[in-house]
């Protein structure tokens, strides 16, 4: 147990060290106890699950990276990604690829930091402030969205059902 929990001090001591380096207005909270689900991460932070935001990593044929952003009580529309990217073969990333690709964990995948697509529904940028993945299963960072926007070079885009 006290490995895995390296591991994730590891994965959160990466992303603080990048918010740090790129100057993005954002708070690192750490916990005691699991933020995996939208569920978990309300309870955690006390807040509802729309102030949350959920990570969907894709990847297309050539195994690009695409990183679906949406409210946490909303799904992701692959087919609608693929119809609008005109992308081939658009499919949910395994946890293995996940962590391959964005060097942090499913569960913990954060909207920024690492190099990738991002899509944010505009159903985000209606909420002033959300919180995101944090590096880990047991963290999360509180972030405006406008300054989300910022930090990843997302496009708006219709990407829930």
């Amino acid at each position: 147990m006290r490995k895995i929990a390296h591991f994730m001090d590891i994965f959160e001591q990466q992303l603080k060290a990048y918010i740090q380096e790129q100057q993005i207005e954002a708070e690192h909270l750490s916990f005691d106890q699991p933020c995996h689900s939208v569920a978990e991460a309300a309870r955690a932070v006390n807040a509802s699950p729309q102030e949350l935001v959920k990570n969907i990593c894709l990847l297309d044929s050539d195994g690009q990276l695409i990183t679906a952003i949406v409210k946490g009580e909303d799904r992701v529309s692959v087919s609608r990604i693929a119809k609008t990217l005109q992308r081939e073969g658009l499919r949910l990333a395994t946890p293995e690829e996940i962590l391959g690709k964005t060097g942090y964990p499913c569960g913990g995948t954060p909207s920024f930091g690492y190099q990738a697509m991002f899509l944010i529904d505009p159903k985000v940028m209606e909420r002033e402030m959300v919180f995101t993945g944090g590096g880990s299963e047991t963290s999360l960072v509180k972030i405006r969205t406008e300054e989300l926007v910022r930090a990843n070079q997302g496009t708006i885009l219709r990407i829930r059902r």
